[in-house]
């Protein structure tokens, strides 16, 4: 058992639904190891899996948790806040016009520009590259003859959820392996 004596910054815990299934896949549902001992005081988590490190007090020691489980089932049903990274997750990071997958070049794209009356909403935003986006300019998509590969539509969290196993962490500690699904990523 490993005992530490300064702060485990490096011990996050995964977060699963009362259903045992992650909160989020991207970003993956992560709380840092206070939040995860204050969920569990508090009652509202269940200890599913433990970390060998130890946080101790004067009267009281625990091994850190590694994955806890809600009490309480989080419906996913709800909407999705439109914002960009979501916006991007829609679109699996890719440009709707050319498909490259610059993640540090994406910006946003109005498919009917604000100087024709378009709005900034889930069904007329797409994710495009800056060549593309400057490309098209303030043109509507037959003027420019660029076309969004998929009709930029309002995704639910399940759909955003399920975009996001399509992108694993960098960090999978070995206690997560069966609440997630990113197979290539986790066999030795």
């Amino acid at each position: 058992m490993h005992v530490t004596r300064h702060a485990p910054d490096g011990c996050p815990a995964l977060v699963l639904n009362a259903d045992f299934r992650p909160l989020s896949y991207f970003p993956l549902s992560l709380w840092s190891w206070q939040d995860a001992l204050k969920a569990v005081f508090l009652e509202r988590v269940d200890v599913v899996a433990q970390y060998d490190t130890v946080v101790r007090s004067s009267n009281f020691q625990m091994r850190l948790p590694s994955v806890v489980s809600l009490k309480t089932y989080v419906n996913h049903m709800r909407t999705p806040a439109f914002t960009r990274f979501n916006v991007f997750l829609r679109d699996s990071f890719s440009c709707q016009y050319c498909g490259a997958n610059e993640r540090d070049a994406l910006t946003f794209d109005h498919v009917v520009p604000r100087s024709k009356g378009g709005r900034t909403t889930w069904d007329n935003i797409v994710a495009a590259c800056s060549c593309c986006n400057l490309k098209k300019g303030g043109r509507l998509p037959a003027q420019a003859k660029m076309f969004p590969a998929r009709k930029p539509v309002k995704p639910t969290m399940f759909e955003l959820n399920e975009r996001g196993r399509a992108f694993p962490p960098n960090y999978l500690h070995e206690s997560w392996q069966d609440f997630l699904y990113w197979d290539s990523v986790l066999e030795p």
